[in-house]
C-alpha cells in the first residue's frame, strides 16, 4: 500500500507554491497509479477530474493507470470507455493499456473480445510481449479451449517472444484443470529441456493433474521430487495433496501428512481443515470428523458454509439426518447462511434417507430463499417420482 495521503499533501503543498513548482502531469500521475494499485479509484477519479480542470492534459500512463484501476475492480465497460475517450483524444494506448485489457477481458471470459483487443494493437504497429500472450492463453484455458491455448503458445515460440517458466505453467495448469495429463505432463518434460526450471508453482499444478485422474501415486512421487530439485512445497502444494489423498480414500497418507503439516507450523486455515474433514466424512469416520469439526474454534477458526455443507453431507451419508438438520439450523444461528449448495446437498440426503416430508419442506424452504435444485438433486427427485416415492408437485415446484 502506497501512503497516498502523504502525497496528497504533498501536492496540496505544491500547488500553493510559485508556478515553478506547481505539480504537473507527472506528479499527478504517480499519485493516480498509487491510488488505482491500491484500488482507492474514486480517489484516483477525483484526482483525475481535478488535474484537468486545472488545464492538465492527461497522457497515455493517466489513462493507462485508471484502466488498469478499474479493471482490478472487474469493471470491463469503464475499461472500454475510457480506452475509447483516450484514443479519441489522440492519446494512442501503449502495449501496458492493451495488455491490462487483454488480462482483464480474458478473466471475465470474454476471450473473443481479447482476441479482438489483441488483433487491434498489432494494427496499431504494438507488438504482444509474454505477457499479453501469456494473458489470452490463461482465457482459453479457463474456457477449456485448451487447442486454442496450444496455438497461442506456439504462436509465442514462432514471434520469438519469451516463453517463460510461467507461460508454461498457465498451459500444463489448464491441461490438468481439464484432466489431460499426458498433455500437461508432455507440457512439464518440454519445458525442462528448454533448460527452464519448475518452480513450486509448476510443481503444485501438475500434483493436482495426478491427484484429479486418481493417480496419487505419481503426485507422490512428485512431491518428493520437487523437494529433492530445491524446490520446497508451499501450504498450496500441500493442500493439494491433501485434497488429492482424502478424494481418493487414502486416509491413513492423509492422516500422516496432515500431522507433518502441524509439525512443521504451517498456517491451517479453514480450507485445509475442511479438506480433511471432508476426507474423514469420505471414508466413513463420521465420530473423527465431528470431533475436528467441533475442535475447529480451539484452533482460532470458524467454520464456514463449505465446512457447515462438508459436515452435513458426511452426516447425511452416515445416515444421521436428524443430525445434520440440527447442524443447518446451527448454521443460521451462527450466521453463516446456508447457500445452494448446503440445501441441495441435505435435500438430497433426506432423499436418500427416504424422508420426503422434511426434503419437501427443504425444498420450500430453499425456493423461498431464492435458490433452485441442482443437477443432481433433480435426478433424484426425479428418479423418486418414477417410483412414485414423492408427490409429483414436487417436480413443478422446483422447476419454477
Amino acid at each position: 500500500m502506497g501512503n497516498n495521503t502523504a502525497a496528497i499533501q504533498l501536492l496540496r503543498k505544491m500547488e500553493q507554491q510559485s508556478r515553478d513548482c506547481k505539480p504537473n502531469v507527472v506528479i499527478y500521475n504517480i499519485i493516480i497509479d498509487s491510488l488505482c494499485k491500491d484500488t482507492l479509484v474514486p480517489d484516483a477519479f477525483e484526482l483525475f477530474s481535478e488535474m484537468t480542470s486545472r488545464g492538465i492534459a492527461p497522457d497515455v500512463i493517466t489513462y493507462t493507470s485508471l484502466i488498469h484501476g478499474v479493471c482490478k475492480l472487474g469493471q470491463w465497460k469503464e475499461a472500454t470507455r475510457l480506452l475509447n475517450e483516450m484514443v479519441g483524444k489522440d492519446i494512442l494506448p501503449n502495449l501496458v493499456t492493451f495488455s491490462i485489457l487483454v488480462d482483464t477481458l480474458c478473466k471475465e471470459g470474454m476471450v473473443v473480445e481479447a482476441q479482438s483487443v489483441l488483433e487491434m494493437m498489432i494494427q496499431r504497429g504494438i507488438k504482444p510481449d509474454t505477457v499479453t500472450y501469456s494473458s489470452l492463453m490463461d482465457g482459453y484455458c479457463l474456457r477449456g479451449e485448451m487447442e486454442k491455448a496450444k496455438e497461442v503458445f506456439d504462436l509465442m515460440i514462432s514471434k520469438g517472444s519469451g516463453v517463460d517458466v510461467h507461460s508454461y505453467n498457465i498451459l500444463m495448469n489448464g491441461y490438468c484443470k481439464h484432466k489431460r495429463i499426458d498433455d500437461a505432463t508432455r507440457v512439464f518434460q518440454e519445458m525442462s529441456d528448454s533448460g527452464l526450471l519448475p518452480n513450486t508453482i509448476t510443481y503444485t499444478a501438475l500434483m493436482d493433474g495426478f491427484c484429479k485422474v486418481g493417480r496419487i501415486q505419481d503426485a507422490q512421487k512428485l512431491f518428493s521430487k520437487m523437494q529433492a530439485c530445491g524446490q520446497l512445497p508451499n501450504i498450496q502444494t500441500y493442500a493439494v495433496l491433501l485434497d488429492g489423498l482424502c478424494k481418493n480414500q487414502q486416509l491413513a497418507m492423509a492422516m500422516e501428512l496432515f500431522r507433518e503439516m502441524e509439525c512443521m507450523k504451517l498456517d491451517l486455515d479453514i480450507v485445509i481443515y475442511g479438506t480433511l474433514i471432508e476426507g474423514l466424512c469420505i471414508a466413513g469416520k463420521i465420530a473423527s470428523a465431528r470431533d475436528h469439526f467441533y475442535g475447529l474454534s480451539s484452533k482460532g477458526l470458524e467454520p464456514d458454509a463449505r465446512t457447515y455443507t462438508i459436515m452435513i453431507k458426511g452426516l447425511c451419508d452416515g445416515g444421521l439426518v436428524t443430525e445434520a438438520e440440527k447442524l443447518l439450523r446451527e448454521m443460521e444461528d451462527k450466521c453463516r447462511s446456508p447457500n445452494d449448495c448446503t440445501y441441495n446437498t441435505i435435500i438430497r440426503g433426506f432423499l436418500n434417507n427416504d424422508e420426503t416430508v422434511k426434503a419437501v419442506g427443504l425444498v420450500h424452504e430453499m425456493m423461498e430463499r431464492g435458490f433452485s435444485a441442482d443437477a443432481w438433486t433433480m435426478e433424484l427427485i426425479i428418479g423418486l417420482l418414477s417410483k412414485d416415492k414423492v408427490d409429483p408437485a414436487l417436480l413443478s415446484l422446483i422447476e419454477k
